[in-house]
């Protein structure tokens, strides 16, 4: 049965029923609040019916082509996608908001999967996996209903994977950036990693020229209006995952008539500032690392004994002084804890994450080094991944406050504060936008669900659970479980969520579903 905390007085119970695969009526258990007025239990169908049609099929202008062969080549065997076939096609968007006559063109890839004739667009992180690839990866795990229903459909965010590239990080500095030393506090060290930050954010500025500043959140929602207008949609049903999230909750509030169903896999949390919110975020993937401690350590064969987290500790120490031997360049401590925490991402890769560490405390970083480095030689992720954050954020590191934020971040959190603390660096020297980041409140918005998973080490379900109260029509669906993301991974979230897209069930607000 499902662990759930609730404030005093709150009335939890606990619907036992049998797995989904058994038929419609057959759902995983859910724990969910009673009003505590009638003493009878609430129906699943007494949420209002705040939940838009799902309208007309899709008359899209798009050309797409079969890409089953190439899609699949980049799936592994976790995601195995069976008969299934995939097609690819290109969107071109306004580099400016729809309607400006000055701006140019750019490319965003698309990928489709499933033989529904309703569109759901999935938004993915700026980090991981291309949103195309992500995209294929979850159509994999999705119910066969959502599969008829819906033509899945992930889009490669502006300057990522196969849409038009912003390639503008030197490899010399993209190196010297995601390679430097995660445990940094001296001011020697901390000054070289902001002259490589700082040549690094020139060199972008001069390569992307105008377009520089059009990475960002409000242009990817920009973005996403223009594929509703190719699909020939008069709403947008979407998934968004963590960060992807954002897009969607400043899409709905700029254009709340467009809407559709739309439902957040965890969600930034929109009341807190970059520097908070990382701070956040550190913690959130300390706690994480201590619940895959305690799970490897529950198992019949730990890789790593009574004591993980002191065994990556000085793990992290010891490649500090020379880095890990791998099948190409030695793995760095910087890159040994961005390996650990992309692994901690993905609760299927937490087996495999084991077995990387002891490896590495063998002499061996190369499967570390597979949780991190890009397979496409040459690729410039960190740009991609920089310019955005960095245009979104007002928030700016006064280079005298670096080494106080690394000294109390590595401190207090000693396996993945340094970490965080270098991103704020990375931003540093970039212009800072215009207009910060708009609040998702607007009050003709539907029915939201935001689903919180309690061990996400890059989205935490704080952050989750505020956007649901933020939203003026949102609703919190809790996973107790781990790793980042929900949809795909839990059967009791997927079915909810399944139901809400496909049947509009609106779930109970406030139901939690078991780890």
């Amino acid at each position: 049965m499902p662990r759930v905390i609730g404030r005093v007085g709150v009335i939890l119970l606990l619907l036992v029923l049998t797995a989904c695969s058994a038929g419609p009526s057959d759902r995983p258990a859910v724990a969910y609040r009673d009003d505590g007025n009638s003493g009878a239990r609430t129906p699943r169908n007494s949420e209002p019916r705040t939940v838009p049609p799902l309208g007309p099929s899709s008359h899209n202008a798009l050309d797409w082509s079969d890409c089953t062969a190439a899609t699949k080549s980049e799936l592994d065997s976790s995601h195995s996608p069976g008969d299934m076939r995939f097609s690819c096609a290109n969107l071109l968007t306004n580099t400016d908001p729809p309607g400006a006559v000055r701006g140019g063109t750019t490319r965003i890839a698309l990928l489709t999967a499933g033989s529904g004739d309703v569109p759901l667009v999935v938004v993915n992180d700026i980090r991981g996996a291309p949103g195309t690839t992500f995209a294929a990866r979850l159509a994999t795990r999705l119910p066969d209903r959502m599969l008829r229903e819906f033509r899945i459909i992930g889009m490669d965010r502006r300057g990522t994977g196969d849409s038009d590239p912003a390639n503008c990080v030197p490899e010399r500095e993209r190196e010297a950036i995601t390679r430097f030393d995660s445990r940094a506090t001296d001011d020697t060290a901390l000054d070289r990693l902001l002259e490589s930050v700082r040549t690094a954010s020139q060199k972008c500025l001069l390569e992307l020229e105008r377009r520089a500043q059009t990475y960002d959140t409000r242009h990817a929602s920009n973005d996403l209006e223009e594929l509703r207008l190719q699909l020939g949609v008069p709403r947008l049903h979407a998934i968004g995952r963590g960060e992807g999230s954002r897009v969607l909750s400043v899409y709905a509030r700029d254009r709340p008539s467009n809407v559709g169903r739309m439902v957040f896999d965890g969600a930034p949390d929109p009341a807190l500032k970059t520097l908070a919110q990382l701070k956040r975020r550190a913690d959130g993937a300390e706690r994480t690392f201590d619940v895959f401690a305690a799970r490897c350590r529950d198992s019949e064969e730990c890789a790593l004994g009574d004591s993980p987290r002191q065994r990556l500790d000085s793990l992290i120490e010891r490649t500090r002084g020379q880095a890990l031997p791998t099948d190409g360049a030695p793995l760095t401590s910087g890159e040994l804890t961005r390996a650990v925490l992309h692994g901690l991402g993905n609760r299927d890769d937490w087996p495999r994450l084991t077995r990387a560490i002891a490896a590495a405390e063998d002499g061996d970083g190369s499967a570390l080094a597979g949780f991190v480095r890009d397979s496409e030689v040459g690729a410039d992720r960190l740009g991609q991944r920089m310019v955005t954050r960095c245009n979104d954020t007002m928030s700016r590191l006064p280079p005298e406050r670096a080494r106080d934020i690394a000294e109390e971040w590595v401190d207090s959190r000693p396996l993945f504060g340094g970490v965080f603390a270098q991103r704020l660096i990375r931003c540093s020297t970039w212009p800072r936008p215009q207009q910060a980041m708009p609040s998702p409140g607007n009050g003709r918005l539907p029915r939201i669900p935001v689903i919180a998973t309690e061990n996400d080490p890059l989205t935490p379900a704080t952050g989750s659970e505020n956007m649901a109260a933020t939203l003026p029509n949102g609703s919190k669906v809790s996973w107790l479980g781990s790793g980042h993301g929900a949809l795909g991974r839990s059967d009791c979230v997927t079915e909810l969520v399944s139901g809400f897209l496909v049947e509009g069930e609106v779930p109970p607000r406030d139901a939690a579903c078991p780890a």
